[in-house]
């Protein structure tokens, strides 16, 4: 059997041909059976997300397998096949290996080293192995790949430093304070970036939070969802002064909170630290405040480039990350080539216990009158000597060497040994 991935993602095509391919709901318990009734088919397990679709197979006959899953694919989405077919991949064996591994440790996502796709991975096979589409080889497979991303978040800083203006915030807020927990924050507009900020800090330790927003329902609506405490936005200036973080993203054409307003929150909270971030375009918050003592004010522009220094650390990091999948690959090839033998060694055994059997029937009918106990003493002393001629052959058949096929082969030709009829 041989490693097939076949597939497409955010590189290769656009989301409404993603979406179009989707297997969500309902659709994947009936596709990843569907397809393990394909008779090429052996093993299947399909992983669908918003960013890729990509089916992982064992498969014997590759090439009629490939044809049969991408007439099942128009068949089942109902599309033609010129509509998805140039937006697909297909990678087999090393290269199918690679891939998953990859995908599992983040390397080949949109955001590099996010976090969301192992647990996607995680699902899909526990997914497949719940409906019973999985078997050695593919259990080992994706076992593989969950273990190499472990390895890959254990041993590279990859999945460290924020790659998100929400992931950002947070990050300068723990540089300026340390500790977030017991810290208040106030959301000024009820953008959907400033929301998700804020929801990031919260989860990260920021314990009170207010909501001043221009239509007060929504304010409140918001302030709910935090279990803060909702402000009237013509009074938002006055509750600076209990306010640590400020996140501004109001809409407004002009600044909303000035200098001077600034100057005199920063006399009554004695000077202690603010930070201030305006995802607003155009800015609410007038630059001129960073020149105040114990201020910090990052608008969207400064954000990008924390962001992107970050990302720069993250592709450093990735090319550890890529050593230790090549590595994991490497082992995982060798084991699958060392199937290859299983059936040889297996066929050893039988031919050799048949010898030992027919060789003990003849001894028996020689000696008609030998008693149990001596019968018992050569079939053991027979066995002994088998189980050592066996060991040295069995051994080389086991060894990861590149010696390891020639092996498999001269004992086949020695022994007149087939070794098919136990592949499966």
């Amino acid at each position: 059997m041989k490693v097939l991935v076949i597939g497409l993602n955010h590189k290769t095509a656009d989301v409404e041909v993603r979406e179009k391919l989707a297997f969500n709901g309902e659709k994947l318990e009936l596709g990843v059976l569907r397809l393990r009734e394909i008779p090429e088919v052996k093993e299947v397990s399909v992983l669908s997300t918003c960013n890729r679709v990509e089916m992982y197979i064992c498969a014997i006959d590759t090439e009629s397998a490939i044809e049969k899953i991408k007439l099942f694919l128009a068949e089942f989405h109902n599309l033609n096949r010129s509509s998805f077919d140039p937006h697909l991949y297909i990678l087999s064996e090393t290269e199918a290996v690679r891939h998953i591994f990859r995908v599992a440790s983040s390397l080949d996502s949109m955001v590099l080293g996010e976090p969301q796709i192992l647990g996607q991975l995680k699902d899909a096979f526990d997914f497949s192995l719940e409906k019973k589409t999985t078997g050695v080889m593919m259990n080992k497979l994706m076992k593989k790949a969950i273990s190499t991303a472990k390895r890959v978040r254990t041993e590279t800083r990859i999945a460290e430093n924020a790659v998100s203006i929400s992931f950002a915030a947070v990050e300068l807020a723990r540089k300026i304070f340390k500790e977030l927990s017991g810290t208040s924050c106030m959301l000024l507009g009820a953008g959907e970036m400033a929301e998700l900020a804020a929801r990031h800090l919260v989860n990260n330790g920021v314990s009170n939070v207010m909501v001043a927003n221009r239509t007060y329902e929504r304010g409140c609506e918001l302030a709910k969802e935090f279990k803060g405490k909702p402000v009237k936005y013509e009074d938002f200036i006055n509750e600076l002064v209990h306010v640590d973080i400020i996140i501004c993203s109001t809409g407004a054409p002009t600044y909303v909170l000035k200098k001077e307003h600034m100057h005199k929150v920063m006399k009554e909270r004695r000077h202690k630290p603010v930070f201030l971030i305006d995802i607003s375009v155009p800015r609410n918050i007038d630059p001129e405040i960073n020149n105040l003592d114990s201020v910090y004010l990052y608008n969207v522009d400064d954000l990008q480039e924390v962001i992107d220094t970050n990302i720069l650390e993250r592709q450093k990091e990735a090319a550890k990350a890529e050593a230790i999948v090549l590595e994991e690959v490497e082992k995982f090839v060798k084991w699958v080539s060392s199937l290859d033998s299983v059936p040889v060694i297996v066929a050893l055994r039988q031919k050799a216990e048949e010898i030992k059997k027919e060789e003990l029937e003849k001894l028996k009918n020689k000696l008609p009158n030998i008693d149990e106990a001596t019968m018992k003493a050569l079939e053991y002393t027979a066995g002994a000597i088998v189980n050592k001629l066996i060991h040295p052959p069995t051994a080389a058949m086991k060894d990861d060497s590149n010696d390891r096929d020639e092996a498999v082969a001269l004992i086949k030709k020695i022994y007149g040994i087939n070794g098919d009829d136990g592949e499966e």
